[in-house]
């Protein structure tokens, strides 16, 4: 499972990727990857109360410490309209990051993750600025898939860029559980990532 936040009045974010069991009720997250802000967690764990509702569902974490507090947590979700699935509906973490302009080969470094699910698409990352702080971006929406072209609009995001625009995106899969990304972009670059399937 993977979920991201952006707070709007300042435009500040946070995701998390996790493995998770059900047991009747309740779900036990255990968290892989997560980052808010300027923070990283590579652990954590937590127990969900579900209760169906007739839109969705309403979720109740019972203890979460945060600064010293415990608080509980109620969250309530509405569902997405499902439109099928994909060879990319899943969990990913991107394995390589480039871009190329002309001749010039530029690497990123960070740390991103994705995940497709029934025309449903979420991804998070994390990088280092230049005196090291940490920085997170995240992005939710929809998707659709023909053939080797995406289509993502999104309809969320901490960046002003990508909030409320599609992005047309070439897709190669590598077998089953691997994919690149290419993105063309109007100056006549190209955007390259590069995704394994989390098991």
């Amino acid at each position: 499972m993977m979920y991201a936040n952006v707070e709007p009045a300042d435009s500040t974010s946070g995701f998390a990727i996790a493995s998770y069991t059900v047991d009747k009720d309740t779900v036990n997250e255990n968290i892989i990857y997560g980052s808010s802000d300027t923070s990283v967690a590579n652990s954590g764990s937590y127990k969900l109360i579900i209760e169906k509702s007739a839109k969705g569902y309403k979720q109740v974490i019972p203890d979460i410490e945060s600064q010293g507090q415990h608080i509980k947590l109620t969250e309530e979700y509405d569902s997405t309209a499902a439109t099928g699935t994909t060879g990319l509906d899943g969990a990913w973490k991107q394995t390589k990051s480039y871009s190329i302009k002309g001749k010039d080969t530029t690497v990123a470094k960070g740390t991103q993750y994705k995940t497709y699910y029934q025309g449903s698409v979420i991804w998070g990352n994390t990088y280092a600025d230049s005196i090291n702080k940490i920085h997170t971006g995240i992005g939710f929406g929809t998707f659709t898939m023909s053939g080797n072209k995406v289509k993502e609009s999104m309809i969320a995001s901490n960046y002003y860029d990508v909030r409320g625009h599609d992005f047309d995106i070439d897709i190669e899969m590598n077998g089953t559980d691997g994919f690149t990304q290419t993105i063309a972009y109007p100056d006549g670059s190209k955007g390259i990532e590069v995704y394994e399937r989390l098991k």
